[in-house]
């Protein structure tokens, strides 16, 4: 019985992964035509305590190619204890003969339990312009960041676009692991796009009209929530008008942003994001995140029923191929996207790794708050 329970199991993460490659297929990449800027956005980068990484971010804001008439950038200040005015001050002082004054910086009004989601809705209040793209303080925009979204606002019928995020780092095992890792989710955002069931985002690189953001009350109902600022949006405007938000697949608009520095602020970070799946809202992440566990969970104990008899050394090992070859096809197929096919010379051992830390996350999230910004929040 234990072993027809495992092979159901199995067989459906094989159907679900497999369903997510051909979606990961069926999003097309978006290529650049050399249209006329039109669209007009404004920005949003709330920040806290990141005066290390200001100057590569303002940088890469010079550098964009769209038109500064176009565009302003709002940074959302939210209580930061370190020496970030003077980073601004210098930056803007070395350019004092070109305009910085499109860059603007507020204060964050708390009204909630989630900074983040006070920060944009901060910035939204007083955005000039009626496109909002979201990203962080850790990030490095790409040159035609703003000229890639405005192309595909112009060609496609779209009130909000998930954008492309790419992991970096030295290169080390544990880099390698937090970027196969992260390619995995990119892959099923991507595939859930293509599947027309779109659950996931990542608020580094998100877009979306602002009457359309007040028109689902923004993020009114999920505020006791810490996290989510960009899955919920997602699936809120999903519900609303799903036949307009999409993915920008296109190697021009893919925001980068480092991976963690330390095991523990990676378990930090993974206790965070899994916050948002409890309070999901549509059916087809809550299925995905179920038989993604438990899954793992046979993975984990492979050893253990071979080891009790219960399964033979064949079917554990089939077990595990069956569930490493579909992973790696997704993972390959993002990998190649992002131009970061290196990072798979360690898949096999990250493989062996993964459920492990996976089945650690999800028992340790009911029990255990998390930090994120020298803040502690519960699950």
């Amino acid at each position: 019985m234990l072993l027809i329970i495992c092979f159901i199991i199995v067989l459906i993460y094989l159907i679900v992964i497999g369903w997510l490659n051909y979606g990961f297929n069926k999003v097309e990449d978006f290529k650049l035509q050399d249209l006329e800027p039109k669209t007009k956005f404004s920005v949003v980068i709330p920040f806290r305590n990141e005066a290390e990484n200001l100057p590569y971010l303002l940088n890469s804001i010079k550098a964009l190619n769209y038109p500064n008439s176009h565009f302003e950038v709002i940074l959302v200040d939210d209580e930061s204890s370190d020496d970030w005015e003077s980073v601004l001050d210098t930056f803007r002082r070395k350019r004092r003969n070109t305009r910085t004054d499109y860059i603007r910086v507020i204060s964050n009004i708390r009204t909630s339990n989630s900074p983040k989601k006070d920060a944009i809705s901060s910035a939204i209040q007083i955005a000039q312009f009626d496109w909002i793209v979201t990203t962080d303080a850790d990030c490095m925009l790409p040159k035609y960041w703003l000229d890639t979204l405005d192309e595909f606002i112009q060609t496609k019928n779209t009130i909000a676009i998930a954008g492309p995020v790419k992991f970096t780092g030295l290169s080390s095992f544990f880099n390698r692991f937090q970027i196969i890792d992260t390619l995995s989710l990119q892959g099923a955002t991507i595939g859930g796009f293509g599947i027309k069931k779109p659950f996931m985002c990542n608020g580094a690189n998100f877009a979306y009209k602002k009457s359309a953001f007040f028109a689902v009350n923004g993020f009114k109902g999920n505020d006791s929530s810490s996290s989510g600022d960009d899955v919920f949006l997602l699936q809120k405007l999903v519900k609303a008008y799903k036949e307009q938000v999409h993915f920008l697949k296109s190697e021009k608009a893919i925001v980068s942003t480092k991976v963690t520095d330390s095991l523990s602020r990676y378990i930090q970070q993974r206790l965070r994001w899994a916050s948002k799946s409890s309070r999901y809202t549509l059916w087809f992440p809550k299925l995905l995140g179920l038989i993604v566990l438990l899954t793992n969970l046979i993975i984990v104990t492979l050893i253990p029923l071979y080891l009790t008899g219960f399964l033979t050394l064949k079917t554990a090992t089939l077990l595990f191929l069956v569930k490493f070859g579909i992973d790696l096809l997704i993972i390959f197929k993002t990998a190649r996207f992002y131009k970061q096919e290196p990072v798979l010379l360690s898949y096999v051992f990250v493989s062996l790794l993964h459920p492990f830390m996976t089945i650690y996350i999800a028992l340790r999230f009911p029990f255990s708050r998390y930090k994120w910004k020298g803040r502690s929040f519960k699950n």
